[in-house]
């Protein structure tokens, strides 16, 4: 009985060391890599989800992400780390040359099985914010989207064996570290500038693959690297949930729609209103927008209307009008969730600015129009001076641009020789009063 506990055991071990995983069945140096730039919204969460599912489904041996990213949205940050931690392939988090890992990206980084970072590039700067830029408010609020973010970060370093202390100051202190100074703090693990390398220093790499550790299987003699990029759909509204530009649409279709409202008898002006709200819609529709920001974005573009319709304000309604769409473009993304969503100050204002001026320059244009006085037609004639040809007692001869006119007047008489101005014009006889 000793003996044949002995073979089974023996047995049982073998069974055990030779069992295949995931990696094993791969096949042998076949790597997905992928792009991912720009915020992180909705559209490249499902992006993420769709190169770990192809990644599967080809039964690579590796996932590489090339990250270049100022930050973004917290749920749809969540939303990837959950992706990348379910991979039953090891995902690498690269950022290469020029690019930076902020906000997010940092969330991104530390969920990876393998953080890897160029020469030149940073990450940090993971300290929430509001959408304006400022922190975020003390009280309950904070503390509780504080508490939730470290308790994130502790999580995803304590399972990669990165260093807790120094990730966790990323969000406190807002601490951004360069590609060196992360490798030497146990924050990434590797510093490479370019593919090739990247997939050297990582062949046979010891990693955890749903609690079990396995060998990265990418041999230098037999790499095979497909990229998948972003559809064009997607790369469309990848740009259109950044909060710059959809701050952009919805200002300017607004401004064009209401000058179309104002100023009717054509359609270019409306119909790129339009397009341009709808555009800027789906951009919203990927980011936590504010009611209130469209509101002040909407009110600041009746204003600069009301500058056009009324006028002698100096260009004060304008300037009221510009500063109603700036503080609607700070307030436009001022929701939660949209903690990690760094937006340009700079960029708004600017934006805003510029707009401004430019619809404001085309309101003059709309202004001077509609108060030249007509040139053509009767309505042309009315203001201008006359000579009487034959005594207007009430009727009468006159002389206007030339030609010859038939005439009357209200109750006064004029003498041949004086002058006169038109006061109006009835078919083919012309209304006068002395000048």
């Amino acid at each position: 009985m000793k003996r044949l506990n002995r073979i089974l055991l023996i047995l049982l071990l073998t069974a055990t060391m030779l069992k295949p995983t995931a990696l094993d069945a791969a096949e042998p140096g076949k790597v997905i890599a992928a792009s991912l730039s720009g915020t992180v919204g909705v559209q490249m969460e499902e992006f993420i989800a769709r190169v770990v599912r192809h990644a599967e489904k080809e039964n690579a041996a590796l996932i590489v992400f090339k990250l270049d990213t100022p930050g973004g949205l917290v749920e749809a940050t969540r939303g990837i780390t959950q992706t990348i931690l379910a991979s039953s392939i090891p995902v690498v988090m690269w950022v290469p040359p020029g690019g930076r890992a902020a906000s997010a990206g940092s969330f991104m980084m530390q969920a990876a099985h393998v953080a890897a970072m160029a020469q030149g590039t940073n990450i940090g700067a993971a300290h929430p914010v509001t959408p304006s830029g400022s922190d975020v408010p003390d009280g309950d609020m904070r503390s509780k989207v504080m508490n939730d973010l470290m308790a994130q970060m502790r999580a995803l370093t304590q399972m990669r064996g990165r260093n807790e202390k120094i990730v966790q100051q990323m969000i406190e202190e807002n601490l951004s570290l360069t590609a060196n100074e992360a490798l030497e703090e146990n924050v990434i693990d590797i510093v490479v500038n370019d593919m090739d390398t990247l997939i050297f220093a990582l062949n046979r790499r010891i990693v955890e693959i749903n609690g079990e550790r396995t060998a990265i299987n990418v041999p230098p003699s037999a790499v095979n690297v497909e990229n998948v990029e972003m559809s064009f759909q997607e790369q469309f509204i990848q740009f259109l949930s950044s909060p710059d530009i959809a701050y952009l649409l919805v200002s300017g279709g607004l401004l064009a729609l209401f000058y179309e409202i104002i100023t009717p008898g054509g359609f270019i002006l409306g119909t790129t209103g339009a397009v341009m709200l709808l555009l800027g819609g789906i951009g919203l529709k990927m980011l936590p927008f504010s009611w209130a920001g469209i509101a002040l974005v909407g009110a600041g573009t009746v204003i600069i209307g009301m500058e056009m319709l009324i006028g002698g304000t100096a260009g004060l309604l304008a300037l009221l009008g510009t500063a109603a769409i700036i503080v609607g473009g700070v307030f436009l993304f001022n929701a939660p969730g949209a903690e990690l969503l760094n937006v340009s100050m700079s960029t708004i204002i600017g934006m805003g600015i510029t707009l401004t001026i430019c619809f404001t320059i085309f309101a003059m244009m709309i202004t001077k129009a509609l108060r030249s006085r007509v040139k053509t037609g009767s309505e042309g004639l009315i203001g201008l001076e006359v000579e009487i040809m034959e005594d207007l007692d009430p009727k009468g001869i006159v002389k206007c641009r030339g030609e010859v006119w038939k005439a009357r007047t209200k109750g006064e008489i004029l003498r041949k020789g004086d002058r006169a101005v038109v006061t109006s014009v009835d078919g083919l006889i012309m209304e006068v009063k002395e000048k």
